[in-house]
């Protein structure tokens, strides 16, 4: 099993920022790929932002430039940087890591519980 748990959501004025952690626990040797994804009421969940291991990106085209990902591969981390916040982003943020490599074997597709990004007009 390996445990993702989100943090730094929250309620924002619009042209705010704010910066989300996902730190990834459960006797982890690495991850591939780790990324953001947001699910806002009433539509379905959406790929927000992704990093590999080597810190190749890929970012949503509505966020390229406003938002940064990032990671610490020593401390199985991913952040997300976000700056210049619309309304439109406002959504539940999930962090993801598609492949763990652990003590007890490859991990497929782990999710965090999610953390609200809430920002007002």
């Amino acid at each position: 099993q390996v445990q993702l748990v989100e943090s730094g959501g929250g309620l924002v004025q619009a042209g705010g920022s704010l910066r989300l952690s996902c730190t990834a626990s459960g006797s982890i040797f690495s991850i591939n790929t780790m990324g953001w994804y947001r699910q806002a009421p009433g539509k379905q969940r959406e790929l927000v932002a992704t990093i590999t291991r080597g810190g190749g990106t890929d970012y949503a085209e509505s966020v390229k430039g406003r938002f940064t990902i990032s990671r610490d591969n020593a401390k199985n981390t991913v952040y997300l940087q976000m700056n210049s916040l619309t309304p439109e982003d406002t959504a539940v943020y999930y962090c993801n890591a598609d492949r763990a490599t652990t003590t007890r074997g490859t991990v497929i597709g782990s999710w965090g519980q999610g953390t609200q990004v809430t920002v007002s007009p």
